[in-house]
């Protein structure tokens, strides 16, 4: 399930550093969050969809080492985002 691209430019526009960013980690952990949003959306009316589940139990895992490092490298821009996303920690 991919994420529509004009929300997925609006979370880029939202989560960018500089002028031209598409990579750094805010814009990568905005544009999983809204993923596993959109696939937790997906359970509530598909419970028995356990490729999809393998799916988001990897992005997840993605995101967490994404904060993770984050986190060691600057804890400042870590914490505004987590607080912007609501992610809980």
């Amino acid at each position: 399930m991919a994420l529509a691209t004009d929300s997925k430019q609006e979370v880029i526009q939202q989560y960018k550093i500089h002028k031209n960013d598409c990579g750094s980690p805010e814009v990568q952990v905005a544009v999983l969050s809204q993923k596993i949003l959109q696939l937790q959306d997906h359970f509530k009316a598909h419970s028995k969809d356990h490729s999809s589940k393998r799916g988001l139990l990897t992005m997840v895992a993605r995101r967490r080492r994404l904060l993770d490092y984050l986190k060691s490298r600057t804890p400042a821009r870590y914490k505004t985002l987590i607080t912007s996303l609501g992610i809980r920690r």
